[in-house]
């Protein structure tokens, strides 16, 4: 990319609503800041657009009501209101400059000082601001030669920035898998000597920067340099070399398989295969308990899994089968295209074939669903048929 002084054009910054919001707060006292201008400059696609102001909170929220813009005071305390628009919201937060941190909560006071702003950001590239009316780009940190470079840097002090906000560590190894290719020694060594800082941050936060690295096109390079600085390990110990070159395999199925990035999946494939160590992971990083039922089942996969992937289909359910044979190595055509089956038969037909109601019917209905599942799922006569030969002794 090459180095200019004003955004290009992009579907985004001809959004009508945006316009009517920078009207609302009037000239100069609005500037889109962070990912929308970073991704804008590398042609890439924006979802989500964030926006700085000189104004304190409450006079965002006054002028914005006087416009008719609705707003929700999302994180009021920070500076931070949320504007709520028809083609996306966007969250608007006011110029600040940390009191103290400790990384992992800032105290912030409010300024009118855009560079002071700038300065208390993580990276050079996510310290860009453009003007909503000339998209004059505002760079106080080099962040745009960083960005033709490929390289992820710190503002200022690495470790300094990374005492802020513990969180930081991962955030670089986040970034530096998706726009990285340059690697910043400042930035590697600071991460290196304070890793162990990691210790102290809220497991939802670590869960959180960790999932979105691994839903990345291929972070697996990053991972592994992960590993060998002695990072990885502070946040997921159970991950040696065997599971990095899970999380590389299942990377390359995917991609053969045409399937999008899974992050939970990957997570998966970094989690040794064995169920209580999947369970104690997911309760350590505070997932859901769905996540957590997810990656139990993922880590008692077995060689066994590829003579009978519909089988395990029908006992795990469709994805925990289909990711399961893609973690352990297997291929996943016997599913493609297949919807698991019910059973076409039900206790009454038991009972109507003579068995008196009881514990009989229950070990009639298994052993059927057994010879069924065995037979990769017949129809209903055969059902029948095989019903017929189970009562029979057959």
């Amino acid at each position: 990319m090459s180095i200019s002084d004003r955004l290009p054009d992009a579907e985004w910054t001809a959004r009508e609503d945006l316009a009517r919001l920078a009207a609302a707060l009037g000239p100069g006292n609005l500037r889109w800041v962070g990912g929308a201008v970073r991704d804008t400059l590398l042609g890439h696609a924006v979802s989500d657009v964030d926006a700085a102001t000189p104004l304190q909170p409450d006079d965002v929220m006054k002028r914005l009501g006087k416009a008719r813009i609705r707003t929700v005071p999302t994180g009021i305390a920070h500076g931070t209101i949320t504007a709520l628009l028809a083609d996306g919201n966007v969250e608007i937060t006011t110029l600040r400059r940390d009191v103290s941190t400790d990384g992992r909560r800032a105290t912030v006071q409010f300024t009118d000082d855009w560079r002071e702003d700038a300065a208390r950001r993580d990276f050079t590239i996510n310290a860009l601001y453009a003007d909503p009316q000339t998209l004059k780009i505002f760079d106080y940190f080099g962040g745009q030669e960083d960005l033709a470079a490929r390289r992820v840097r710190f503002i200022g002090d690495a470790r300094e920035r990374i005492r802020e906000d513990h969180l930081r560590i991962l955030r670089y190894f986040r970034f530096q898998a998706r726009f990285g290719g340059m690697l910043d020694e400042e930035a590697e060594s600071a991460c290196t000597e304070l890793r162990d800082t990691l210790k102290g941050l809220s497991r939802e936060r670590v869960a959180m920067e960790l999932l979105n690295l691994l839903a990345l096109p291929d972070p697996s390079p990053t991972v592994d340099r992960m590993h060998g600085l002695g990072i990885l390990q502070v946040v997921l110990p159970e991950a040696g070399k065997r599971e990095l070159a899970t999380l590389a395999r299942l990377i390359a199925a995917e991609a053969r398989a045409g399937l999008p990035p899974k992050a939970l999946r990957r997570l998966a494939a970094l989690i040794p295969p064995i169920a209580p160590i999947a369970e104690t992971i997911a309760a350590r990083l505070r997932l859901s308990g769905k996540q957590r039922k997810y990656l139990a089942c993922i880590a008692e996969r077995t060689t066994d899994d590829a003579d009978f992937p519909r089988a395990l289909a029908y006992r795990e359910g469709l994805e925990c089968a289909r990711d399961r044979l893609l973690t352990g190595g297997f291929p996943i055509d016997a599913l493609h295209g297949w919807h698991v089956p019910q059973l076409p038969l039900k206790g009454g037909d038991i009972v109507a074939s003579g068995v008196t109601a009881g514990p009989q019917i229950a070990r009639t209905l298994r052993a059927v669903e057994a010879k069924w599942i065995e037979e990769n799922f017949p129809g209903a006569q055969r059902v029948k048929e095989i019903l017929a030969e189970t009562l029979s002794g057959h």
